[in-house]
């Protein structure tokens, strides 16, 4: 990204000429509050922002569009995503995030892609410097030092912002002596890499391991680059659940996002149980929206 361009207009760049124009036309204060671009086959695009969503001016979405937006966001090299894009979305250069839906093509019983797009979704990722300031004393113990510390929200909420700014700062040493921290980072969001280098500010002492599933990244971050702290996104599988409680038996402090209401919600699934049972995080930070505005609670874990 250059410097004087935004998020937005990053993002943008993955669309066909006619609606990144769209998107571009529009007042730079309304712009920069865009945080999804919605597309739909016989709709107008449309923005979400922090009241809502809002359909933008212009003729309807043809899937010509959406297969031209996924040729944009692949470097016409579909092929070369497949396993992404079985998944239902794509993480393009600077860590936005291109959701896709549409009929999906079957082998071996598996997902292998889609066809016949319906609809996209172009998530905006933001760096969002200093969303941690707020919260980071709560979330440090009596010697200064970062907690384990397990996020929840809904999707879309800032979840994963408020992960990659904990990261940053302990990285830097922001408020305590820097640490060494290693990142999981599945989809690309929280460091996007790109050519090695990552586009997003997660600090100097953070070493990333992308693309690869969550659980594999965490113990090989663990065995090979000696972090202090491990940190990944959205824990979505056994298998992570057993990674993190691998790691904190290790004395590694511990950093994480989840979907969930808060810890009642948490009790009840049984994915996220045993994390609790077992003294795996010792904060908990609720994320909800109020007014358009991050709304932070935490909680200490016995």
């Amino acid at each position: 990204m250059t410097q004087r361009e935004s998020g937005v207009e990053q993002a943008a760049r993955v669309l066909p000429l006619r609606l990144r124009s769209g998107v571009m036309s529009l007042p730079e204060d309304r712009r920069s509050q865009i945080e999804e671009l919605r597309l739909r086959v016989g709709l107008p695009m449309a923005a979400v922002l922090p009241e809502g969503e809002r359909a933008l001016a212009g003729p309807p979405v043809t899937q010509q569009e959406l297969e031209q937006l996924l040729e944009l966001a692949s470097r016409a090299s579909v092929h070369a995503v497949l396993d992404q894009l079985s998944r239902g979305y794509l993480t393009v250069q600077g860590g936005h995030r291109v959701g896709l839906c549409g009929t999906a093509v079957l082998r071996g019983g598996e997902i292998f892609n889609l066809r016949n797009l319906s609809s996209a979704s172009v998530r905006v990722a933001r760096q969002g410097l200093g969303a941690a300031e707020p919260v980071w004393d709560k979330l440090t113990g009596p010697d200064g030092c970062l907690e384990s510390t397990l996020i929840l929200a809904p999707p879309g909420a800032g979840k994963t912002t408020l992960l990659r700014d904990l990261i940053r700062m302990a990285s830097d040493g922001v408020h305590m002596v820097p640490q060494r921290v290693g990142v999981a980072d599945e989809r690309g969001e929280i460091a996007a890499l790109f050519d090695g280098v990552p586009q997003l500010d997660v600090g100097p002492r953070t070493d990333v391991m992308e693309g690869c599933p969550k659980a594999w990244g965490l113990m090989t971050l663990l065995r090979g680059m000696n972090p202090q702290v491990l940190a990944v996104d959205e824990i979505t599988a056994p298998e992570d659940v057993a990674a993190l409680v691998s790691a904190a038996g290790c004395g590694v402090t511990l950093l994480a996002t989840a979907h969930g209401a808060g810890r009642e919600d948490l009790s009840r699934r049984k994915l996220y149980r045993g994390l609790l049972e077992e003294g795996v995080f010792r904060r908990l930070v609720r994320i909800r929206r109020e007014a358009g505005r991050r709304i932070y609670e935490v909680e200490v874990l016995e």
